[in-house]
């Protein structure tokens, strides 16, 4: 197949035409090695979520990392509903988990209701910080 430029959703480089990822995010390395939060802010289309695919895939390819993207956009979904908002997120990150990760650096799974739903996220990446064998990027 020939490639062609994507403006919907993450690029594959084999597939489509696209800017070394590591060019779209300079120094993002350093600010992760030295354990730091950071925000990326950009338009639409711009290259975001493939950058940060690519980052994730690499970190953990390293050795150094669990590294993976994962979204908190499913909890949208239910409005006003925290319990089931926070409970969709946690199992969204698990599902990114299988999908990303090697099960020895899957965070671990657990009955996400025997915590109150204003602690359920933290809860989650706390036990997955603690039982996995490197640091963990999110």
């Amino acid at each position: 197949m020939e490639r062609f430029f994507n403006t919907a959703g993450p690029c594959e480089s084999r597939r489509h035409y696209m800017l070394p990822w590591e060019d779209r995010i300079p120094g993002v390395r350093e600010l992760i090695d030295r354990e730091l939060y950071f925000v990326i802010h950009a338009p639409r289309q711009t290259g975001k979520t493939t950058a940060f695919h690519h980052l994730a895939t690499a970190l953990t390819k390293s050795g150094q990392y669990a590294a993976m993207v994962s979204s908190c956009e499913q909890g949208q979904n239910y409005n006003d509903d925290v319990d089931a908002g926070t409970r969709a997120i946690v199992e969204a990150m698990w599902l990114s988990a299988e999908h990303w990760l090697p099960e020895e650096l899957r965070p671990p799974k657990w009955d996400v209701l025997s915590v109150g739903p204003q602690n359920r996220l933290r809860e989650a990446l706390q036990r997955w910080c603690e039982s996995c064998p490197r640091p963990v990027v999110l």
